[in-house]
């Protein structure tokens, strides 16, 4: 392994069963979408560029409707990996999402955002530092790329369906590392499948950044205030990037997103 590469904290163990066991309330943050609606659609326009979604482990382009409706209702063209379920990068998998993306940016003649929830989120950041022209920017939800390899509550569940052993999937690409484009990492330190700290990236370059909601993992691609997060993330205009604001709403905005780095 490159000498470059982060030092990972190889004692962060995954959550707790009682973390896990609220990951049942995810179908209630999907509910809190009807009444959030009308606030969402106050959320910054698009401004048409294509978006692209990448699911979690063990899911599928379905799960990532919800956010790619709602994206489209601002003014996207948002469109899933169409690569069936994801149960990780086994062969042709990555080379795939490398010519989905180029056919993507090629197509629209604009560069590519790139949103990926979970594992979804790992593709996400890796090709956008293998294909730096081709992408805008990246948004990843829950996706565990600075923790060590079992600090998560589903690696089992990625060498079972994968057939790779995790560990040695890890020393093939500088995970931690940001790419070059500017890099939003949402996450929830109530997270139940990721230990949250897996989450947070260091500020690699100006433009990188952390944003903290309340939400589960399985939640995370459903929760109206992701969802505000992801909006107004993507409507930054190419070239003028800024962090995400928490201020306003007469302090309630920072009461929805909490400071990510409090101790």
């Amino acid at each position: 392994m490159a000498t470059s590469r982060r030092t990972l904290n190889q004692d962060l163990p995954p959550p707790s069963l009682a973390l896990l066991a609220l990951e049942f309330r995810a179908p209630f943050e999907f509910g809190a979408v009807l009444p959030a609606w009308p606030a969402l659609q106050r959320a910054p326009a698009g401004d048409g560029h294509t978006v692209l979604v990448f699911p979690g482990l063990s899911a599928s382009d379905t799960t990532t409707i919800p956010l790619r409706s709602y994206l489209g209702s601002l003014g996207y063209k948002s469109s899933g990996w169409s690569q069936g379920f994801n149960f990780g990068p086994r062969a042709g998998v990555l080379e795939a999402a490398r010519r989905g993306l180029a056919q993507a940016c090629e197509s629209s003649g604009r560069k590519v955002s790139l949103i990926g929830w979970s594992l979804g989120g790992v593709y996400a950041r890796e090709l956008a530092k293998e294909l730096p022209d081709l992408v805008r920017s990246v948004i990843t939800l829950g996706s565990p790329f600075a923790g060590p390899p079992k600090s998560t509550n589903a690696w089992r569940i990625y060498e079972l369906t994968s057939g790779r052993k995790i560990e040695r999937e890890h020393t093939r690409f500088d995970l931690p590392s940001a790419p070059p484009q500017p890099t939003t990492s949402i996450f929830s330190r109530s997270d139940g499948i990721v230990a949250w700290q897996g989450s947070i990236q260091h500020p690699d370059h100006g433009q990188t950044e952390n944003i903290e909601v309340l939400a589960s993992h399985v939640g995370l691609g459903v929760n109206p205030s992701a969802w505000w997060a992801v909006a107004d993330r993507l409507a930054q205009p190419e070239g003028n990037w800024r962090p995400f604001d928490r201020t306003g709403l007469f302090g309630l905005k920072s009461f929805i997103y909490p400071d990510p780095d409090r101790s």
